[in-house]
């Protein structure tokens, strides 16, 4: 079928932001734009954001037209299944002024007297009159993934939508600075702007002014280093930039070794940027302001905290590091986390360290090693699962080690001897309550026995005290007894508070002091598959 040539094919060029005719969300760039061997009439070449979501890499019966990104995200294709885009003002009439979903309708909103959003009611077409009166009180919109791509007429916008406060351009075709810029100053009262999945460009000598923005979300633009340090002059007052997914692996400063400016950020978010080395990461240590780091999704190995500097206090204000999802496996980077001078709130899940099953150590010997945080993977430490936390770790390391290798320990252990004094622990002594001293073997534990396995019918969970001294295989044979289990293979997990998962006891000849368990404990019994 021939396409619609002329007027139709004029209308696009190489390197323009368009979308599928009829789905917003199919978005891609032209990368070529002319014939095809051995096809009649002009073809698009699209490069589709999506890395699957063409057919080739641009080459058709070995003839290359164009590179796309990936050997499956580039596909040909006729002006007529191609859209160029709309306006901002055309995206926010036809989500708002029609009929809508109750989701759009939540995504308009207003704020009530005790600062609650209050969703806007929209009303039928009948009454557009009343209806434009309420866009000029709304605060926030959403026109995601509307094709947006042009920002004219501003006049009107600044008339429409006076009060505009917070803006959800995510999904749209938008790539010109200027643009963003002039719709910025279109809305004066602009704070939040979330441009994500716009895939903004990189060649632009000057940022103008973006000084209202407080808030501003960049994930998925395929922006580099270059423009961020750019941007750092435009945002005076940013306090949170998000820039997830950029692929910013090298953290490139302008000007010296550390990145500068950006005196009012408080939150930076660099997820999913396929992060490597802590090297990089060291660069951002010198922003005072810097409250909240997320790094969470990234590739890093080690952490350290960098050597003294008189000029700065590296990290000196970050409160809170989020680290989810790397490749961390050594406790020496867990311990280094003790320097940052006021780190309160760290993310270490799905990284071996964090994880037991792949050699790394359980929550309670998390806390016990990081002196200072209050929240842990989310969960709050409260005052008494850190004693019981650190009292236990001391458990554990004792009856693993040699207690005259104090070097050893010293080593392994940075805050041992620390936490023997705080908790008033000796060699061979517990200080417990009012009661003396007592022998680490005579503390009994205090175990919650409770059977989860299928075949072992409803049966009242069971506490029991416990020596120590008793090991996982001993427990098992008294589990049996206890619960009248016979002919069942058993097996043990070690239920923990803020894990996901119970911890499993497959060692049969290890204690309970050796697996490190306070005076209370919960052992879930199941069946071996």
């Amino acid at each position: 079928m021939a396409d619609q040539s002329g007027e139709t094919v004029a209308a696009f060029r190489i390197g323009q932001r368009v979308h599928a005719a009829g789905d917003p969300r199919r978005t891609g760039t032209i990368r070529y734009i002319g014939p095809i061997s051995g096809h009649d009439g002009e073809w698009i070449g699209v490069d589709w954001d999506a890395d699957s979501g063409g057919k080739h890499d641009g080459t058709v019966n070995g003839t290359r037209y164009f590179s796309a990104r990936t050997s499956s995200s580039g596909s040909f294709v006729r002006a007529k299944a191609l859209s160029a885009g709309i306006s901002f003002l055309d995206a926010v009439y036809r989500r708002y002024r029609g009929e809508s979903t109750k989701e759009e309708e939540d995504e308009m909103y207003v704020f009530s007297t005790s600062q609650r959003r209050v969703s806007v009611e929209l009303v039928g077409k009948n009454k557009v009159e009343e209806k434009l009166k309420k866009f000029e009180e709304i605060l926030g919109i959403s026109v995601s993934f509307m094709g947006v791509s042009s920002v004219e007429p501003l006049g009107q916008i600044s008339t429409l939508l006076p009060k505009l406060k917070e803006l959800d351009l995510s999904g749209n075709l938008l790539s010109n600075w200027q643009d963003i810029a002039s719709l910025c100053e279109a809305l004066l009262s602009l704070q939040m702007l979330d441009l994500t999945s716009n895939l903004m460009e990189h060649e632009v000598t000057e940022y103008p002014s973006l000084k209202n923005i407080h808030l501003l979300v960049l994930n998925n633009c395929g922006i580099t280093w270059d423009v961020v340090e750019k941007l750092k002059v435009s945002v005076p007052l940013v306090a949170e930039l998000h820039l997830m997914a950029n692929e910013l692996k090298m953290i490139e400063p302008t000007a010296g070794p550390f990145v500068q400016e950006f005196n009012s950020l408080r939150l930076l978010n660099l997820e999913a940027n396929n992060i490597d080395s802590w090297d990089e990461i060291l660069k951002l240590s010198h922003l005072r302001s810097l409250e909240e780091l997320h790094l969470n999704k990234n590739k890093l190995k080690t952490i350290y905290y960098p050597s003294s500097d008189a000029s700065c206090v590296s990290f000196e204000n970050l409160q809170c590091l989020l680290l989810g999802r790397n490749d961390i496996s050594d406790v020496a980077s867990v311990d280094s986390l003790n320097s940052f001078p006021s780190l309160v709130d760290v993310r270490l899940s799905e990284n071996p360290v964090a994880d037991p099953a792949k050699g790394g150590v359980p929550r309670f010997v998390l806390i016990a090693r990081l002196s200072k945080v209050k929240i842990l993977n989310g969960s709050e430490i409260s005052p008494r699962e850190r004693r019981e936390s650190e009292i236990r770790y001391i458990r554990l390391i004792m009856a693993k080690m040699q207690l005259n290798n104090l070097e050893e320990i010293h080593r392994a252990h940075p805050r041992f001897v620390e936490l023997k004094a705080l908790h008033g622990i000796e060699d061979e002594k517990l200080q417990a309550g009012g009661s003396g001293p007592q022998t680490l073997a005579s503390t009994l534990i205090n175990l919650t026995l409770k059977c989860v396995g299928p075949s072992m019918g409803e049966k009242q969970s069971l506490t029991k005290k416990l020596p120590p001294s008793v090991t996982v295989a001993k427990l098992k044979a008294l589990c049996e007894s206890f619960f009248k289990l016979k002919d069942i293979k058993l097996r043990l997990f070690l239920e923990e508070k803020g894990s996901p998962l119970p911890l499993p006891l497959d060692d049969d000849m290890a204690t309970l002091m050796e697996l490190g368990l306070g005076t209370e404990a919960t052992i879930i019994i199941d069946e071996e598959n």
